[in-house]
């Protein structure tokens, strides 16, 4: 936890007395004492210091100072086929503290039908994990998730069509010339903004201001796309990207792929 982070109904004068695992961190990990001056921050609001005013068995107050703003976020959208609940856990919480903006967690061929009836799909189960790598990486700013259990109308119907002056568009599929087509589409491609996208039923924060060069990335299941999605993409405008012919598990292949992506 490299950041306390707090809700805006929890500040009453900007005194905050925490009694759950925040609290439990400030004195038990990080051995904090009154005077003590710790990073926070306001859930979707500005970032700063808190000083711990007094420590308690199971409580901690602190006094908070916050007015930066949070790091800016990445340039990259992310399209996820759902992977397994104990997984999603913590590939959402590697978005999260990668700066991903946006997440459009989809259904597949090869994506199991019970995934949507687990808890880690639930507003509360998906903004835990948002928070988990909020807290790792020091923002404050939780990402816009939305929820597509289908697969056709998603690709048809909500996904913006692609423009020529629009993001880059990336599919995650093992490939033997990594990056490669990619690349060329970025040069060929011109600057624009991003594509609006309708607001799904678990939408987070409203998106902050981020650089003019947009790009998404479809990244699939662990099985892979198969051949009716990988052709529904293309007709969508996306691009084949890939680090190469090894088949990665989906929360290696998430941070791997858009750290690529970022660099493109």
């Amino acid at each position: 936890m490299n950041i306390i982070l707090v809700e805006h109904h929890e500040i009453t004068a900007d005194t905050i007395t925490l009694r759950d695992r925040r609290a439990e961190h400030i004195s038990r990990i990080l051995k904090s004492r009154p005077g003590d001056l710790l990073r926070a921050g306001i859930i979707d609001g500005p970032m700063g210091s808190a000083q711990v005013l007094a420590v308690a068995r199971r409580e901690v107050t602190i006094r908070l100072d916050c007015r930066q703003e949070p790091p800016a976020k990445a340039a990259t959208a992310l399209i996820l086929a759902i992977p397994r609940p104990i997984m999603l856990k913590r590939v959402l919480a590697q978005a999260a503290a990668m700066g991903v903006q946006r997440i459009m967690l989809i259904n597949a061929r090869r994506v199991e039908k019970s995934f949507f009836h687990s808890s880690q799909l639930s507003p509360a189960g998906i903004r835990a994990a948002l928070l988990q790598g909020l807290e790792q990486a020091g923002d404050t700013r939780l990402p816009e998730v939305t929820l597509h259990p289908r697969f056709r109308p998603f690709i048809e119907d909500q996904l913006p069509p692609p423009r020529p002056n629009g993001p880059l568009r990336l599919l995650a599929h093992p490939t033997k010339k990594p990056v490669e087509m990619a690349t060329a589409s970025l040069r060929q491609s011109e600057t624009g903004p991003d594509d609006p996208l309708p607001a799904g039923n678990l939408r987070g924060a409203a998106p902050a201001a981020v650089p003019a060069r947009r790009q998404m990335l479809a990244i699939g299941p662990e099985g892979g796309w198969v051949d009716f999605e990988i052709n529904c993409f293309a007709k969508q405008g996306f691009t084949p990207f890939s680090w190469g012919p090894r088949i990665l598990r989906v929360d290696t292949a998430v941070p791997v792929l858009l750290a690529l992506a970022e660099a493109l």
